[in-house]
């Protein structure tokens, strides 16, 4: 069955846009790992400490989702995550990692 690869970012008010152009730009290689399916960034609720996002990631098994957390392109897409402006974060992400036991289409 497939699994779903998820984080959680809590984005200090103010700091949303910066947020979103960061994942614009970036270098994806995702669509280079065998089992990659589909990326999402979603926008979900706005707080008054933090506005919530989460990145949304499918893959057609948890083996392949392991296998790109080790992969050479994994290790291209967040070499430059340190160097980035912490104020934009209002916390670290959450991983939240999910294996599908029902799916209807």
């Amino acid at each position: 069955m497939s699994f779903i690869a998820m984080n959680r970012f809590k984005i200090t008010p103010g700091r949303e846009e910066d947020f979103e152009e960061i994942w614009r730009n970036r270098e994806s290689r995702l669509k280079e790992l065998s089992g990659f399916v589909e990326f999402r960034m979603l926008k979900g609720p706005v707080a008054e400490d933090h506005a919530l996002y989460s990145s949304f990631t499918l893959w057609n098994s948890k083996a392949d989702f392991e296998n790109w957390t080790t992969s050479e392109q994994f290790r291209d897409s967040h070499k430059n995550a340190g160097n980035r402006d912490r104020s934009i974060f209002a916390g670290p992400p959450q991983f939240e990692g999910f294996e599908t036991i029902i799916h209807e289409a």
